[in-house]
């Protein structure tokens, strides 16, 4: 792992290098924990190689292969158009989907990931969307961002449009995680869409520059949406779509999952019908997951302050809390005293920030502020 801000150009030709093999991100990542960096991996003998957990005889000949020559034209393409690369373990990398189960190695950001966007929430659902769904996309996006919530969504036709164009409209951050490489303009009439994003969010792949929009590259995209975001709001979605895959990955990273009722003559409602069944919120505007997260809707002010006493929070958080002090205690510390799995104590310690019972500081550590 590195741990500067600067990487020098050999630096960043591994890390493309390593993302250009497309290997399984869990399987990179046991090769970055055994030998530290994507240089130390390139350098590491076959059969050093070969004691790595999961690497499958594919992956390693992968490994061993030239650097493709592709890595040039990236290296141009990148500086040209101003792309950002941050690699797993880098300050920059968003904390939130460090925390998941297979975190990708290399992200492509073009546009800027703000610490704030720790507060989001992600709104996904079917291409063909009615009417009906497109507006109730637009106007919840538009709600949470007015109240300082980052929009998380995929950059499909559709909702996902919805999403990114109703926090737009408010002023406010979204954030798309594509299905392809992020120099690649998919779908196509999105282009201005993805333009006004890089302005106020970001664009974000996990696949190398150039990589076209296959049907399984959506998929692990979706965990990607689920793991960066509070929750996940699936607003129209057949019972079997990309949307649901997403609910599917928020509910195994311990995220909360929302759901939008409609017509029960439309299949297109279908799939939300059935998340509601299996215990999904029914959401009908933006307020329902305001109070959800436990953020008060009276005021009209963007803000994440709330002053809570103790006997407001929920089991949970309570147990998080009372392992706090006015001293610092880390996030794996936290995680060992509790008992309660990684990917639910990063999501409740960013929802106790919410409410301003807890305060993150330096060293992946938190304090108590109530």
């Amino acid at each position: 792992m590195i741990d500067s801000r600067e990487m020098n150009e050999q630096e960043l030709r591994d890390w493309l290098r390593l993302s250009r093999l497309e290997i399984s991100p869990r399987v990179a990542g046991s090769l970055l924990e055994r030998f530290g960096s994507p240089g130390a991996i390139f350098d590491a003998s076959e059969a050093n190689l070969t004691s790595v957990e999961n690497l499958t005889p594919k992956a390693l000949n992968k490994v061993l292969g030239p650097a493709p020559a592709a890595i040039e034209r990236d290296l141009l393409s990148i500086e040209k158009a101003g792309i950002n690369i941050i690699p797993l373990g880098h300050p920059d990398y968003p904390q939130p989907l460090a925390a998941i189960y297979d975190p990708p190695v290399v992200l492509y950001v073009s546009g800027s990931l703000l610490e704030s966007d720790r507060f989001s929430v992600a709104i996904v659902g079917s291409r063909r969307a009615s009417q009906y769904g497109l507006s109730i996309a637009s106007r919840i996006s538009e709600g949470l961002a007015r109240r300082g919530l980052t929009m998380v969504s995929g950059g499909a036709r559709g909702i996902d449009t919805a999403a990114h164009q109703g926090a737009l409209q408010a002023g406010g951050r979204t954030i798309a995680f594509l299905g392809c490489g992020i120099d690649v303009i998919y779908p196509a009439e999105n282009k201005n869409l993805f333009a006004a994003m890089r302005e106020s969010g970001a664009v974000v792949s996990e696949f190398p520059l150039g990589a076209s929009p296959e049907p399984w590259r959506f998929p692990p995209r979706n965990r990607l949406i689920s793991g960066m975001s509070q929750g996940v709001l699936v607003c129209q979605s057949p019972e079997a779509s990309g949307a649901l895959i997403t609910a599917g990955y928020a509910a195994e990273q311990g995220k909360d999952v929302y759901a939008i009722p409609g017509n029960i003559d439309d299949d297109r409602n279908r799939g939300c019908h059935k998340l509601i069944q299996d215990g999904a919120l029914l959401v009908q505007d933006a307020d329902d997951i305001l109070l959800d997260l436990g953020i008060d809707t009276d005021g009209k002010e963007a803000t994440k302050q709330m002053s809570l006493p103790i006997e407001a929070l929920n089991e949970q958080e309570r147990a998080i809390v009372s392992l706090l002090s006015l001293e610092p205690v880390t996030v794996d510390m936290i995680i060992e005293k509790s008992g309660i799995a990684a990917p639910m104590v990063s999501g409740t310690l960013t929802v106790l920030e919410m409410k301003n019972v807890v305060k993150r500081v330096p060293g992946n550590a938190y304090v108590r502020m109530i």
